[in-house]
Order: C-alpha cells, then structure tokens, then sequence
C-alpha cells in the first residue's frame, strides 16, 4: 500500500494501481527483462515513472555498464538494477523490487522534475507553437503531472526544447552564409547574402529577394513600393526592415527583406543601395517610382540618395493618428480625411479652411506634415488609392511569430509564407474569368453605373465633355486623363471617363491599366518560391567554399523585464477608413446609396 499527495490531495495507491499508473505512462510495464536503447532512456523513463507515482528516486550507480536506483525514502524496498548487454548498447532489467511500503512524494515539488524532464514534456507543444509561455508550461505540468515547476524551471525548459527542435540563436548565425547559398541554388537568380563587422565577425545585416518576387514585380507591378520595419525581441536585437510592391488586388507583395543589426540611417541606406541594384537597369524602363513610409529621418535621406526621382510620400495611418492625437476632435478628423481624398486644390483649399474655423492651432501642425507629401490634390506620386501601409502589420506579425527562433528558422518562416501567397493568389486568379482583378472590376463597373447621369458631349476624336449640374469635366481618351483626376491617380476610369467611352461604344474594362488585368496578375505569380534544402545538407563555415563565420550580434536583450511595454498588433491596424462618397464627396455613405441631387 502507498499513500501520495496528488494536486494537494492525499490518494491511496495499491500494487496493482501502481503497475497499471506504469503500464498507462509507458507502453511496456517496468519488469524484469525490459529493455531500453541506452542507459540515458533508462534514466528518463525512470524520472517520468517515479513523477507519474509521486514517489522520489535516488541513483546508487550509473555508469556504461550498470544502472542502479532506489526509493529514497530510508526503510522503503522499492529498487530496480539495469545492466548493459554484451556487444550492445542496450540496457535490460536484470532485478526490479515494485513494491512501495512509503507515503511518496507528499507535496507538488519533486526532484525528478528538472529542466531537462521539463523541456522533453513541452517539446510537441512547442513545436507546434513557439510563443509557449513558461506560464502557461507551469500551469501544464501542474495540471497534467501533479507537479509544481518554478517560472525559471519553465523558461528554461523552453528554451533547452526550443534549442533541440531549432537549434540555438547562436547556431543560426553560424549558418547563415551557408543558408544564404542553399537559397541561391534552390531559387536561381536569388540575391541572399550576410555580412559581419569587427575583428569578431559579429553579425551586421542580412539581405534577400527572391527571383520569383523580382521578376513578378517586373512583370506587371505599378511603381509603388512600401518601406517600414519591425525590431526584433528575441535573446539578440535587430531590426527587420522590408520593401514591398501592392499587387493590383491590393494584396502585399515582399520584394524585398532584410535584418539588421540595429535600426540606422546608415543601415536604410545599405538596404535601399541594395533594392537600388535589385532594379538595377529596370528603372528607366518603369515610370518614376512612389515610395510611401513613415519618413523617419534616416529613410529620407537613404531615398534621396538613392531614388533622387521618386516621389517619397507619408503613410496616411502615421500622418492621421498624429492629427488625431494633436487634435481629438471628431469633427475635426472627419474634415482631415474629406481633405485627404479632395481630387483638387480648391476642394482640398475649402476642407483646410473648414479646419481652421474650428481651430487656429491646424497651420502649425500643417508645418510638420506638408500636404504636398500627403495629401491626394497635391502628392505628384501616383498612389492608385492606397494610402496605409500594409507591410506594417505583416513585418510586426512576423517579429512576434519569429522572436523565439533562430534567425535561419524565422527566415524559413517569412519564406514560407510569401511561397504560400503565391501560391494561394496563382490559384485564386486561375478561377477568375474576368478581364479585371475583383477589386478593380468592382470600382470599373460602379463607375459604369454612375455615368447613366451626366450629358456627354463630343469635342473631336478623342475629347469629351460630360455634364452634370454640379460641373462639367473634360475627358480625353487617347491620354487616359479627366479632369477630376481620378483616372490618372488611381488607373481606372472614373464615372465621367465611363460615360464618354460607353458613347462611343468602346470597353471601358478596356482602358484600365494593363497591371489590373488577370492576365497580368497571374503573370506576376507565375514564379514558385522553392523550399530550401534540410540543414544537414548545408555546407557549414569554414568548410570547402571558404563560408565566413559569423557570430551573433552584440545588442544582446539585457536581462530582466523589458522597461517598454511590448507594441501589439492591434494597436498598430490602420484607423477606420471613413466612407466618402464619390458623387457629392460627403462621408458616411457610398455612391451606391448616395441620395444627393446631382
């Protein structure tokens, strides 16, 4: 008879309850004539048996050939002794005393419950999801073993099975020059490499763009492209920074990606320097790039020495919540957003007007954030309505995904999943049998329905003025242009450019930007992002090639609670987009349920 203390409560186990507790844990009940691989399994399944009993066990002997153990309590006869086989490695019982005549383990600590028996009771959870907090494992263990583990034990449980399952952080800069050749020979054309700094060869930065991402921006891309970073939490800092295109379906298309050790004017220089090669010739072949990011210091001036032509525009989202935040007032965002999308300077004019009204403080805050680099009337870029950044949420989704593994695992991770995008839009465009992407053939055929109410008049060939009683604009087809600006900024025809092309019984799917069309779209995910090949295939350092070594950074996490609070996603999702409508501008409807007389 034994009596355990089990989740506080006293249970009485008999001989048969022990045997069948033994039997549940492990496949093969403990008994003479059992064997194990090694002496090591020996020793685990020893530690899981006497945790799963609640009882404590003492090694007398373990070494190559023998292994002995006993109950720890004095007087109790439980014991077991294992041997080594001749010529082999394995271990079998040779004597197994079963009986128990002690109370057991009386409280929820036990000494068998070390980090290591820890790390291997976590390891398929861990697996399956590496933010796994050493919270949630001592809850775990309590709730599923009758055991209590300190947050230490946990922590470092976690990161024993975290180093079995991904290998070490300090690995994963050992790797990388040999990751970085596995991606150019599994992806041809590829551009990855990694460089060090110091006499230590201390990691620095790391850079990849994949063929498939490069030519399908090529292929069909509107000259847009997105800058933003996210830093990094994990046991060494850094800082990822990434250049993305939009497809014309508005979804995000990586281009390029990097890490760094720290965020630096410098470091944004060394990385546009490098999307700058990645164009390489192409640039003159593409029109004048936009480029939308925060504008932090260090980015203007890397884009202003590196695409001197391009139009270098504010992230709405970044520019809206600082005049929300200045202000907090409603009614003052509401008229900041109708002023965002105003298509001229006269609209724009009379919303800023509108604001000043309502507070003198507006002109200042104007100084800080210069319409001209945000506002749709004077911006000269071409943003084709996109306005957020959404490479933000994506780059902050991976830091938190990613800040627990090794940096060759998390750029496993990111390349996994722009190879599933690609691989979720090919298909996707494949079922779609429409001239125009959806979201572009929805904006096309609304415009349609909106052109059955104004007077079309014929100029010549190709110039029209259509009427309405608000104003009159002047369309001209051959230059794909109207005086409400809203063909040339967003590379659909508007209402008025509908109605002068259904007049002349053209298409008006027709006159979209090629880069809107599904054919193109399929082209621009034509390309497959291959997987790279198992690590213990790569080359290592050092080895034949001549791989530098590399060694971790030195802006290591200092040890404690972090003094800044973690940013989450969902702080940082673009604001609510407010509705405005296309026909009499006011918000808070569409022009699908617009009422306004025209």
């Amino acid at each position: 008879m034994q009596c355990i203390m089990a989740e506080g409560a006293l249970i009485t186990l008999d001989s048969d309850d022990i045997l069948a507790t033994a039997e549940h844990h492990h496949h093969h009940p403990l008994a003479v004539g059992r064997e194990f691989p090694d002496v090591e399994t020996c020793r685990r399944t020893l530690k899981d048996l006497a945790i799963a009993l609640h009882f404590d066990l003492r090694i007398v002997k373990s070494d190559r050939s023998r292994f002995i153990a006993k109950c720890s309590k004095e007087g109790c006869p439980w014991r077991i002794h294992a041997a080594k086989c001749p010529g082999v490695s394995t271990f079998t019982v040779r004597t197994l005393n079963a009986e128990h005549t002690c109370d057991g383990v009386r409280d929820l600590h036990h000494q068998q419950a070390s980090v290591g028996w820890v790390a291997r009771s976590v390891e398929a959870r861990i697996r399956d999801n590496p933010q796994y907090k050493p919270k949630e494992i001592l809850q775990d263990i309590r709730d599923e073993h009758g055991v209590a583990v300190s947050y230490m034990q946990a922590w470092r449980g976690k990161e024993r099975s975290m180093a079995a399952l991904h290998g070490t952080y300090e690995e994963g800069y050992r790797f990388l020059p040999a990751y970085c050749e596995q991606i150019k020979v599994s992806n041809p054309g590829s551009v990855a490499f990694a460089t060090a700094s110091g006499p230590e060869s201390c990691f620095q930065r790391l850079f990849i763009a994949y063929r498939a991402c490069i030519s399908g921006f090529f292929s069909s891309f509107r000259p847009l492209l997105e800058l933003d970073r996210a830093h990094l939490k994990g046991k060494y800092l850094g800082a990822i920074l990434c250049a993305a295109a939009v497809d014309a379906d508005d979804g995000l298309f990586p281009l390029a990606i990097a890490v760094v050790d720290n965020e630096s004017g410098e470091n944004w220089s060394w990385f546009l320097s490098e999307v700058r090669k990645l164009l390489g010739m192409n640039t003159d072949a593409i029109p004048r790039l936009t480029i939308l990011s925060e504008r932090q210091s260090g980015v203007v001036e890397a884009v202003e020495t590196h695409f001197p032509t391009a139009f270098h525009g504010f992230c709405l989202r970044y520019v809206s919540e600082s005049f929300r935040d200045t202000f907090k007032n409603t009614k003052l965002v509401n008229i900041f957003w109708s002023a965002v999308y105003a298509l001229t300077a006269a609209e724009f004019e009379g919303k800023i007007a509108e604001m000043n009204e309502i507070s003198q403080d507006v002109p200042c805050w104007f100084e800080l954030f210069p319409p001209h680099l945000w506002a749709v009337a004077y911006f000269q870029g071409v943003r084709y309505g996109h306005f957020g950044l959404g490479i933000t949420e994506v780059l902050y989704n991976w830091a938190l995904e990613c800040h627990e593994l090794p940096i060759t695992q998390m750029m496993e991770h990111i390349r996994h999943q722009i190879s599933s995008w690609f691989e979720a839009r090919r298909d996707m465009s494949m079922r779609w049998n429409s001239i125009l992407v959806p979201s572009a053939e929805r904006r096309v055929t609304e415009a349609v329905s909106d052109a059955r109410c104004y007077q079309v008049l014929r100029a010549n060939e190709v110039e029209f003025e259509i009427v309405s009683t608000e104003r009159t604009n002047i369309v001209d087809i051959r230059t794909r242009v109207c005086s409400c600006r809203r063909w040339e900024l967003y590379g659909l025809p508007c209402a008025h450019a509908a109605a002068a092309l259904i007049s002349c019984g053209q298409n008006v799917h027709m006159f979209a930007e090629p880069c809107f069309t599904v054919s193109s779209y399929q082209q621009t995910y034509s390309g497959v992002i291959k997987e790279v090949a198992d690590r213990r295939m790569w080359k290592e350092e050092g080895g034949e090639g001549g791989l530098m070594r590399i060694r971790p950074p030195k802006t290591r996490r200092p040890p404690g609670r972090p003094k800044k609070k973690v940013v989450r996603v969902e702080n940082l999702k673009r604001p609510k987009r407010i509705v405005q409508c296309g026909r009499c501008h006011l918000l808070g409807h569409s022009q699908k349920k617009c009422t306004q007389p025209i």
